[in-house]
């Protein structure tokens, strides 16, 4: 199975990009997602798409296994431009 660890640049990267798409600070949603709290990332989602988010994200196995998935992995790269 995929490694899906980041290490802090990484993720930090990430989230740059992702609080930018949202329009939200980056330590705001690094806060909130750290929190559990996901409504700042899912506002503008249509309604079935974030019940089958808030449900991947509460299972561990389906999330790893979703993260793990080479679109998942592809998505990641361009976000992070790695």
């Amino acid at each position: 199975m995929a490694n899906i660890n980041m290490n802090l640049d990484q993720m930090d990267k990430l989230l740059g990009v992702v609080s930018a798409k949202l329009g939200v600070s980056k330590e705001s949603l690094r806060k909130d997602l750290e929190q559990g709290k996901f409504d700042n990332a899912i506002k503008n989602m249509k309604p079935a798409d974030v019940a089958a988010f808030n449900q991947m994200v509460s299972n561990p196995k389906m999330l790893e296994k979703f993260l793990s998935t080479p679109q998942a992995q592809a998505l990641y790269n361009k976000l992070t431009k790695g």
